[in-house]
């Protein structure tokens, strides 16, 4: 079994399955995601083009040494008796109109096995829990069964990937308190412009020695220096949900990190990579790779070279981390999921109310959640 490396390819990149940018050929997108040139790792998820991805990673794949790669595989949503609701997706496979607790290992079990089967391989180096409802965050006898995976050999470790929203801090913190002697992994958003609210989880993982893999490190495509203005963005693209002004804001901000990029010899995305790997916890990043429109969009491919020359070792010093994380600082910049006080109306699959568990884990970690959890402009 291999670990992540400290860069990764998503399957969630070139605009196929998750809409970020223009869409690119199936071809394209395939020798897009083959480890090689310095990439050693492919993470993806079954949900996403309800398994169309994975068939895709395992043409990537296909004819490589099973040793020569990590693959990170990611399951949760149930696409094969779930209903697709919308721009919600398929529901969680611990939606209570689908099974109950008894059901649970046995649907992780049947996931991880059908997603293996079209990535074309026997075994994740790592299997995610993605997109856990409040279940998934508290639930034995899901933990039970994703360390059963490990156990039994489909999975070399096992974590958890939040989302798709930003948030469940508490959550994951109380997650990490109940099941760490079980959790390797996590996947968190966090970059420079996206330092909140994941900051607050990261001495948690330190404590619980669970590593963090880092997503939209490029900040919906800004660090990659040629994101178009927002009404340019092709239809139905997924940072629409962005506040206006957004990539306006975001290209002040790259213009006064230049200097620190300049300073070492990095392209403003490999910059974002350093400093986001300069935060303990986190051993990989995975920027989504986008294929801009217009003429002055630089290929795809030309970003994954960028994404594969980020240097291994950190070559940031403290200041200059302290530095670029005051130029991002987003606290209270937005809405979070999970459990927050800004939770109104029922329990939904990516928010519900605070408890007074939850108050309990933010007293022990010192975060006050009507003021670190909630939208303050």
């Amino acid at each position: 079994m291999r670990d992540p490396g400290h860069v990764a390819l998503g399957s969630w990149s070139g605009g196929l399955h998750m809409h970020f940018g223009l869409p690119i050929d199936e071809d394209r997108l395939v020798a897009l995601l083959r480890p090689g040139d310095d990439i050693d790792t492919v993470i993806t998820a079954d949900a996403y083009g309800a398994g169309a991805a994975d068939r895709l990673v395992g043409r990537a794949l296909a004819g490589l040494e099973r040793d020569a790669y990590c693959l990170v595989g990611a399951v949760g949503h149930d696409f094969y008796e779930g209903t697709r609701q919308g721009a919600k997706g398929y529901p969680r496979f611990t939606d209570p109109a689908l099974r109950g607790p008894e059901g649970y290992a046995g649907y992780l079990r049947r996931a991880t096995e059908a997603s293996l089967e079209r990535c074309g391989t026997d075994r994740f180096d790592l299997l995610l829990l993605h997109n856990p409802d409040r279940v998934g965050y508290t639930s034995e006898v899901v933990w039970d069964a994703m360390a059963g995976l490990r156990d039994e050999g489909l999975a070399g470790a096992i974590g958890v990937a939040p989302g798709p929203a930003n948030g469940f801090t508490l959550d994951l913190i109380a997650c990490f308190e109940r099941f760490g002697d079980r959790i390797d992994w996590a996947m968190i958003i966090l970059s420079p412009f996206e330092p909140w609210p994941s900051r607050l989880l990261l001495p948690a993982l330190q404590q619980h020695h669970i590593r963090g893999i880092a997503r939209v490190v490029d900040h919906g495509g800004v660090f990659h220096g040629d994101v178009p203005d927002e009404p340019e963005l092709p239809e139905r693209d997924h940072r629409a949900f962005r506040p206006a002004g957004w990539v306006a804001a975001g290209r002040e901000r790259l213009a006064r990190l230049r200097p620190y990029a300049e300073r070492h010899g990095l392209s403003t995305l490999q910059l974002a990579c350093q400093w986001t790997l300069a935060q303990a916890p986190v051993a990989c990043v995975v920027p989504t790779l986008i294929q801009e429109p217009g003429a002055g969009a630089r290929p795809i491919e030309a970003k994954r070279a960028d994404l594969a020359g980020v240097p291994r070792e950190v070559v940031l010093s403290a200041d200059e981390v302290a530095g670029i994380e005051a130029i991002g600082e987003n606290a209270g910049c937005m809405v979070l999921k999970g459990g927050t006080p800004a939770h109104e109306g029922d329990e939904r699959a990516d928010s519900w109310p605070m408890t007074e568990e939850l108050r309990t884990v933010a007293t022990r970690w010192s975060i006050h959640p009507e003021r670190d959890l909630v939208k303050t402009h």
